[in-house]
């Protein structure tokens, strides 16, 4: 490791240190709670001069300031910061922590631990962080001397944001944020184990282009990859230059804009049929910063077994870790992207192929039954996108509700589907719009959400008044534990097993009231219960200047489809 250092002249704290190594990095908005191990730390916050206009956001639960970290970081690409107190405050940031890894979102969260003289000792709010940690992090730190500040923090800031972006976490003893010392601080970074900027070789690039030209009947599989490589652009003049048709993962929703005829949606468990058709089909797949997971592929060995495969990811480990590629590449996807739209592709004419997607299209597009008096979540989601013609940021808790956002909303740009995919948190939604709104303020942010994953944060409606940040919930009400009781009426004959989440003594009865709870935490919300409420109710929550919540009651009978059950093939689709 080399680094580049500058004196300080100034003898800081521990805490202030850190402090000033946050401002150092850009940090402009840090989601803290405070307890014993960490006031060090927010009480360097608050002697911060405001021309930094760096904001402290007091969230109402740390799992709420992990997961507003990484609504911050989904929407603008930037780091998102977490601080929390040691022992239960930093335990509550890990499935904050657990889910950034899974879905690639570059946090930093530093906890406070308790002095190192008590480290191992059963300390009051004592826990192993760095140890709890470990598997679910990018990369993490014990601070065991003060002098190790500056470089430590600029290391993870680093390390989150390059590469294959992830968490990092940062766990510092009370001691060593009371202790002081003239800062070192380092101006640049180069760890000779880490080398993130990766890009292909031009023999690999010459495979992928020999192969396009070879093909007939190629797609495009997309994700995450690809949004966190910043790629939108040249993956849009890529489509364009060839004609290939382009399906997404739920996380590569926005990487490309759903509206163009090129695109055929989101593929995977509950993707359209005609995406998974494309993919059953093809004889070139061309995997743009995807990893393969499970409710993509369905049965491994049918998926994609018809064709050439390309896969395309700047995470080494992600290649042939669960489908083997024909040409694999470990680069930077933006990279490849831009080297191909430089070179010889051929001149294929895929319109034939175009028009049989259109044609499965035409035939089972996604569809649902509309009596005109209930409302239906898939309508709800359709006027939204309407009204909103794709200028705003969508936010989901985890079930049904976030299954037909993915299926009926209409994503135009990049970052603007936030949602907790590989791990699959429930309560991800609010706080995750909490954190886009701060990063994003001149855009419109919605968390759609379920009533089982709203209520799992909901105390972040006290965070959403009190700091007065403008983002609206909309609630898709249906008494249960959605998807599950799906999958009870699926697999096993409909027998609930825990799933009603409303009162037992009222069953049909509305519970919990969200409306009163919103007003007990003077935010504004309305509910409603027939079709013809709809479209005003959502008027009413676009004009709102205020946080706001509309709570929309919806049929506990509604599934989503289509459906591939899990470890099944394309030619299992449930549709009906």
């Amino acid at each position: 490791m080399t680094t580049k250092t500058a004196a300080g002249s100034e003898v800081l704290k521990g805490s202030e240190i850190t402090v000033e190594a946050l401002i150092r990095e850009g940090v402009e908005v840090i989601f803290g709670y405070p307890g014993g191990a960490s006031m060090e730390i927010h009480q360097a916050l608050t002697r911060v001069d405001p021309k930094h206009k760096l904001r402290v956001i007091l969230p109402r639960h740390e799992q709420g300031a992990a997961f507003a970290a990484e609504g911050y970081a989904k929407a603008t690409g930037r780091v998102g910061v977490a601080l929390a107190t040691s022992g239960p405050g930093a335990t509550n940031l890990v499935t904050g922590l657990a889910d950034a890894k899974m879905d690639s979102v570059p946090i930093v969260a530093i906890t406070g631990q308790v002095p190192q003289a008590l480290i191992g000792k059963d300390a009051f709010q004592e826990t192993d962080v760095v140890g709890i940690s470990r598997p679910i992090t990018k990369h993490n730190y014990l601070v065991q001397r003060i002098e190790e500040l500056p470089q430590i923090i600029k290391e993870a800031f680093y390390i989150a944001s390059t590469g294959r972006p992830g968490p990092v976490l940062i766990d510092i003893p009370k001691d060593v944020q009371q202790a002081t010392a003239i800062p070192e601080w380092p101006t640049e970074i180069d760890l000779k184990s880490y080398r993130p900027h990766i890009e292909a070789r031009k023999r690999e690039l010459e495979q992928i282009a020999e192969a396009i030209r070879g093909a007939q009947k190629p797609i495009i599989y997309a994700g995450n990859g690809a949004i966190c490589a910043n790629a939108s652009e040249e993956l849009l003049k890529f489509v364009e230059k060839t004609g290939i048709p382009i399906v997404t993962t739920v996380l590569g929703l926005g990487v490309f804009p759903s509206n163009h005829p090129l695109c055929f949606d989101m593929l995977g468990m509950h993707g359209a049929v005609y995406a998974n058709y494309a993919v059953n089909q093809a004889d070139l797949l061309l995997a743009f910063g995807v990893r393969f997971d499970d409710r993509v592929t369905g049965k491994v060995a049918e998926f994609a077994k018809h064709g050439t495969i390309v896969h395309v990811d700047i995470d080494a480990s992600e290649i042939n870790k669960i489908k083997p590629a024909h040409i694999p590449v470990t680069s930077d996807v933006r990279y490849v992207l831009q080297q191909l739209n430089e070179m010889n592709l051929g001149s294929s004419d895929y319109t034939p192929w175009v028009k049989e997607l259109e044609q499965v299209k035409s035939e089972k597009p996604f569809r649902y039954q509309d009596n005109g008096k209930q409302i239906m979540p898939q309508y709800v989601l359709e006027l939204l996108s309407e009204k909103t013609q794709g200028k705003v940021i969508i936010t989901t808790g985890v079930g049904q509700h976030q299954m037909w956002a993915a299926q009926y909303f209409k994503f135009l740009f990049p970052r603007t589907m936030l949602t907790s995919a590989g791990l699959g948190a429930m309560g991800f939604g609010f706080p995750a719009a909490l954190g886009a709104k701060l990063g994003c303020p001149d855009w419109e942010v919605i968390d759609i959400d379920g009533d089982g994953s709203f209520v799992m944060n909901i105390q972040e409606l006290a965070t959403a008044c009190v700091e007065e940040i403008a983002v609206k919930a909309l609630i898709l009400n249906n008494q249960h534990l959605g998807m599950v009781v799906q999958w009870e009426d699926r697999f096993y004959a409909g027998n609930r097993g825990h799933t009603f989440i409303g009162n037992p003594r009222d069953p049909e009865g509305i519970y919990p009231d969200f409306v009163t709870i919103a007003k007990g935490f003077d935010v504004p919300a309305r509910r409603i219960t027939t079709r013809d409420e709809v479209s005003d109710a959502l008027d009413e929550m676009l004009a709102a200047k205020t946080p706001y919540v509309l709570d929309v009651i919806i049929p506990s009978t509604e599934h989503v489809l289509p459906m591939i059950p899990t470890g099944h093939t394309f030619a299992d689709t449930i549709y009906e």
